[in-house]
């Protein structure tokens, strides 16, 4: 399976797994009956309840109006702050992926070309196996240095604020600028969904030219991700992806102009030293070609000459049988 459309998959059920957990749990915009059995009160117990207790012993050391909110945002900015050099270290693996890649696009080209020229099934298979092989020869991995750890880990932070929100009465009722942060808000999604298309279009920017097409799609996820789950939700976890897109905006602002310089300079010294290893070349492919369309011709030159004889054969006949009937009618 092509290595984009895996990423999407894993995305996508990420998404739809905490989808069904949030949409599970409430009944209601507003649902005050905190669940005591099942797989929902099992939840609620280990990661609700302690949440609880946490955005409401913020509050009270922030203390005034919006305490609720800012106890929120708070947490939010600590747990994305500690998951920072995690995605730190996913986005180096994703970038030296990156300018690697650059160095094989050349190859890589010239595989797609001889897809698209393959004709039989067999042709396009071995051409197809030659990417893997490319790939493999230099030490690239088909996952693109890509992770979905930073979203599993914060799973489990996101259901929990969600059900601190939906089943306490003080959280649940209380505002951020004139807000309920117990029922989905338009402006907060919104927002937070901005900051991840700033973060997405920046990400662009340290992406080869070749490459950015085959992205674009894939950072258009998280943004819609965001806006999904925030008008699904209730607008205390919408402050949670708003204050992350905060955070992964001053992240990748550490990317663009500090870590990717320094990988690209060392990608430079490795290559030099090491260089690109030359799997494919026009060559050999125009000779995998070349193959596939003389068995074809040859193929079809075999089925036009057995044509040819019946043909012939059929005509012969016929002549034999006329020759026949001239000489019985001169007989007579």
């Amino acid at each position: 399976m092509n290595k984009k459309y895996v990423k999407y998959l894993s995305v996508l059920s990420l998404v739809l797994v905490l989808t069904l957990v949030l949409t599970g749990c409430a009944q209601g915009t507003t649902n005050l009956h905190a669940p005591t059995s099942g797989p929902y009160g099992f939840i609620y117990k280990w990661l609700g309840i302690p949440f609880q207790n946490l955005i409401l012993k913020t509050a009270q050391a922030v203390g005034g109006t919006n305490a609720y909110a800012w106890g929120i945002m708070i947490i939010s900015f600590v747990v994305r702050l500690i998951l920072v050099p995690l995605s730190l270290n996913q986005q180096y693996k994703s970038t030296t992926q990156q300018e690697k890649m650059r160095a094989i696009q050349p190859q890589l080209k010239l595989i797609q070309e001889a897809q698209k020229k393959a004709k039989g099934p067999d042709a396009q298979q071995k051409i197809s196996s030659l990417m893997m092989q490319v790939y493999k020869a230099n030490n690239l991995s088909l996952t693109g240095g890509m992770g979905c750890l930073p979203l599993l880990l914060q799973m489990p932070i996101l259901i929990g604020i969600y059900q601190a929100v939906q089943y306490s009465k003080n959280i649940g009722a209380a505002t951020f600028l004139s807000i309920p942060l117990g029922k989905p808000s338009l402006i907060i999604a919104i927002v937070a969904t901005v900051f991840y298309l700033i973060q997405g279009w920046m990400s662009l920017q340290i992406v080869p030219q070749e490459q950015r097409k085959q992205m674009q799609t894939m950072l258009l996820m998280s943004p819609m991700m965001t806006f999904f789950i925030s008008m699904i939700s209730t607008a205390a976890l919408a402050l949670y992806f708003l204050v992350g897109g905060v955070v992964v905006v001053i992240q990748q602002i550490i990317t663009n102009y500090v870590v990717t310089p320094k990988i690209r300079k060392k990608t430079d010294e490795e290559l030099a030293k090491n260089p690109v290893k030359v799997v494919v070349t026009k060559e050999m492919l125009d000779e995998m070609l070349q193959a596939d369309g003389t068995s074809t011709t040859s193929s079809t030159t075999t089925a036009n000459t057995s044509e040819q004889k019946a043909e012939a054969n059929e005509i012969h006949k016929n002549i034999r049988e006329l020759n026949k009937g001239k000489q019985n009618r001169n007989k007579k």
